[in-house]
């Protein structure tokens, strides 16, 4: 079994922080982004400044080589 790490996605619009985390907990990735959003705009931003930390501290996805 190989075990999952919580990384950041090559599937990204922004930094890949939602999509990584759509990934390792197997969710729409549509659906990760619009409650982050919404989410952000419910705690006055707050949701900003948490997605800046994840970007710094989830390492990025190994890149698949075709």
């Amino acid at each position: 079994m190989e075990k999952k790490r919580l990384t950041r996605s090559n599937n990204r619009m922004i930094g890949g922080v939602c999509a990584g985390i759509a990934d390792y907990f197997e969710w729409d990735i549509t659906l990760v982004r619009i409650v982050y959003v919404l989410a952000t705009f419910f705690t006055a931003f707050s949701g900003g400044l948490v997605y800046l930390i994840l970007w710094l501290i989830m390492p990025e996805a190994r890149r698949e080589s075709n």
